[in-house]
């Protein structure tokens, strides 16, 4: 399984488990985590969740990319949708999620770390949306998530340029909400979920979504992100930029 869920009285602990791939998202992590985000969801006896990655190099690390690379555009658009539906069941699940970023949270991870409605990170993670290093797009939502937590302007900045930012940095622009030092993450994370987990849960769910209510991710914008993720694949860039990527070297994009 690439996701393990621990039960600690009412919260639980999510994890990420492919520490050999950094705990990259492909296509079973994607239903597997779906299937959890459900059964959480229903879970009365839970009042929060803490997710996080398997070790201490990567939250998550992006989405698969040896899996993705022979993508067609119909196979983009699915695995768009899929992961798109996993971020909105995050967000709309009644109990707060917290993201405790322990190291990449690269593309899909970036994502992942967005959907979640409290972000801690330690102090040496990272965050970006290099998708365009691939020649490629965001595609679980992280176009319509950005603007909403860092402004249109960083959210361009960062999905054009595919810059990697620091946790300093992440906080300065209001992209994570506490920083704190190496080593000790797990253990702040964890402290928040059960200080939340103790509130009366229907005012946490009533306040959740009264706020999501205020900045709704729209299904129009989204359909318009699966489309332009879906587009790439195929293309001349996505298939340089993706065996650029398999093959440890910078791509070589052509000028038309």
């Amino acid at each position: 399984m690439a996701v393990e869920v621990a039960r600690e009285g009412s919260v639980a602990v999510v994890t990420v488990s492919r520490p050999a791939a950094l705990n990259a998202l492909n296509a079973q992590t994607v239903e597997e985590l779906s299937v959890v985000v459900q059964d959480l969801a229903s879970d009365a006896a839970i009042g929060a969740v803490m997710l996080t990655g398997a070790g201490d190099k990567a939250f998550v690390a992006g989405a698969d990319i040896a899996e993705m690379q022979s993508f067609n555009a119909e196979q983009a658009r699915a695995f768009s949708a899929r992961g798109q539906a996993l971020m909105d069941a995050i967000e709309a699940a009644p109990q707060p999620w917290i993201a405790a970023v322990n190291g990449f949270a690269l593309g899909g991870g970036c994502e992942l770390a967005l959907a979640c409605d409290i972000r801690l990170a330690c102090e040496s993670a990272s965050f970006a949306q290099p998708e365009i290093d691939l020649g490629v797009t965001p595609g679980f939502g992280g176009t319509q998530r950005l603007p909403r937590h860092v402004g249109q302007g960083w959210a361009k900045y960062l999905v054009l340029s595919g810059r990697r930012i620091g946790a300093a940095e992440a906080l300065r622009i209001g992209l994570v909400q506490a920083v704190v030092p190496d080593g000790t993450l797990f253990d702040e994370a964890h402290r928040l979920a059960v200080h939340l987990a103790r509130k009366s849960p229907a005012a946490l769910r009533a306040g959740k979504a009264a706020v999501l209510a205020a900045a709704e991710c729209s299904g129009a914008g989204q359909e318009i992100e699966r489309g332009v993720f879906a587009a790439a694949f195929g293309s001349p860039d996505q298939r340089e930029g993706m065996a650029a990527f398999l093959a440890h070297r910078r791509p070589r994009f052509e000028r038309s």
